[in-house]
């Protein structure tokens, strides 16, 4: 299975990395850079012991000379790139006790793939975290939040508690925060199929891929994922204007999804006096870490699951057909609180003869509505077309329709519509893919105050000039080899000559 395209942040850590070994500016300046080379930042656990020493050294510095105030240090870009800095180091180093590449996810994807989180979006100790295992099977405990952790270590008091996004306390060090989340040495000798396992998603992790595909590399549809366990459920009722039928129960539990994504951090603050620190050793026990849990898969797909959030947290104002599309929300949520709860796809999920009968009168009361104009309709119609759920019964056909409907709504300044024709377009689903009309949609999405799409487009151009930066100091570099090259011939011609 190969990995899904890089993030963002995986770019932008990626960067900081290379530059550091290089000695650039990190990030245009960071605070320490002096003292973080003093460490000998080798990759090992121990280096994360000399940067405890050094963030101790750092924060009784800050106390003695009267700076130690957190909110006035989080707004100088030199202290937050070095507290960035050293949260990409301590994934990095994560990862590879566990023989894997780090993958680094932004809020937006968070909330998106670990739907469970409860994040806050103002934290910026909260703004990103590293899946350092096995970042297919979308395990919340396979997340690191290394931000946290330098904030303790830094910040941290008795009136000023950390607390733990996955619960429980804060460590109060890199080391042992890492430590904690070491593979469990003596299983893995005892199980071969484990190193085996961890080696081939190492190597699956080394695979580079394009920077577009991470706008929507989440969101892939499928409709025939495999179901894993069951659980028991109430009865679902549906009781309204359009219908008073009662759902039958099934099993079930249901991952959702939102997240946000944290813009990347470019240094323009002056940059602060350097301290001389000689980090010293600590030793700490290295706990053994819990095995892996299965993550159920949701039986929408997450493109449609964000459909639905949009539209329930996004108003946008609508001149025609607001009571049929009340009215038909009414029945057709009943249903996806129903299907949501399932453990197989919606597909598999088997209704009644009168159910399907109130569920295409609530349809119809929808299809009135989009066609007088409700571009919420429409959205909600397209889903249900594109997942063949819809009215017409050819499955081309039924793609086509949704594209329009989608179409239509965007074409009306929608930026719900204008972000899900960009998936689209991304996604290749109803129509060709095509990487330009999806970053046009989803920039005119962000243009229309979409939060999700302006935030993924101010990151997708900082990892773009990133990018473009490392390429022109690569280009730079070959041009004074070629300089430095011609003046060596030229010294050799002139001995010769003389």
């Amino acid at each position: 299975m190969s990995a899904s395209p890089l993030t963002p942040l995986d770019y932008i850590a990626e960067g900081y990395w290379k530059d550091f070994l290089a000695g650039r500016p990190i990030a245009g300046g960071i605070a320490y850079e002096t003292e973080l080379h003093n460490c000998a930042l080798d990759e090992s656990l121990e280096s994360l012991q000399r940067i405890d020493t050094l963030l101790s050294q750092v924060r009784r510095d800050m106390i003695k000379g009267g700076i130690w105030d957190e909110a006035t240090l989080l707004v100088d870009e030199h202290y937050r790139n070095f507290m960035v800095f050293l949260a990409f180091y301590a994934g990095r180093v994560l990862a590879q006790q566990w023989e894997n590449r780090p993958r680094w996810y932004g809020q937006f994807e968070l909330r998106k793939r670990y739907p469970e989180l409860s994040l806050i979006t103002d934290d910026f100790y909260q703004h990103m975290a590293a899946s350092y295992r096995d970042e297919a099977s979308k395990d919340a405990a396979s997340l690191f939040f290394p931000l946290e952790v330098i904030g303790l270590r830094l910040f941290g008091h008795i009136d000023r508690p950390f607390e733990a996004v996955q619960g429980g306390q804060v460590a109060g060090g890199l080391y042992q925060a890492v430590s904690a989340r070491l593979p469990d040495l003596s299983d893995q000798a005892s199980n071969p199929d484990t190193l085996s396992y961890l080696k081939t998603e190492s190597a699956t992790h080394n695979t580079t891929q394009s920077i577009h595909s991470t706008i929507d590399s989440s969101t892939t549809i499928s409709t025939s994922q495999p179901a894993s366990h069951y659980e028991a459920s109430e009865d679902v009722p549906v009781n309204n204007e359009l219908a008073d039928v009662n759902i039958v129960s099934a099993n079930i539990e249901r991952p959702s999804a939102a997240t946000t994504v944290s813009k990347p951090l470019v240094s323009t603050a002056p940059r602060q006096p350097e301290l001389q620190i000689k980090p010293e050793l600590t030793k700490v026990e290295s706990p053994v870490i819990k095995p892996k849990s299965f993550v159920k898969t949701p039986p929408t797909p997450e493109m449609f699951t964000q459909l639905l959030i949009d539209l329930d947290e996004i108003e946008v104002p609508q001149t025609a057909g607001v009571t049929e599309y009340q009215q038909a929300c009414k029945v057709l949520d009943q249903f996806e609180q129903h299907i949501a709860k399932q453990d197989k796809p919606r597909s598999q999920v088997v209704f009644s003869d009168n159910h399907i009968a109130a569920k295409n009168k609530a349809l119809l009361a929808l299809q009135a509505a989009a066609e007088a104009g409700n571009t919420a309709a429409m959205l909600r119609l397209a889903m249900y077309e594109l997942l063949g759920e819809g009215l017409t019964a050819d499955d081309e056909e039924a793609k086509k329709s949704g594209v329009e409907w989608v179409k239509q709504a965007a074409s009306k300044n929608d930026s719900r519509a204008q972000r899900l024709l960009s998936k689209l377009y991304y996604q290749g689903v109803g129509i060709p893919q095509d990487i330009d009309s999806g970053k046009y949609w989803l920039e005119q999405a962000a243009d229309n105050g979409h939060i999700e799409a302006a935030n993924l487009v101010s990151q997708w151009e900082q990892a773009q000039a990133l990018i473009t930066t490392q390429k022109q100091e690569q280009h730079s570099i070959k041009r004074y080899q070629l300089l430095f090259g011609a003046v060596i011939v030229v010294a050799v011609l002139i001995l010769i000559i003389v």
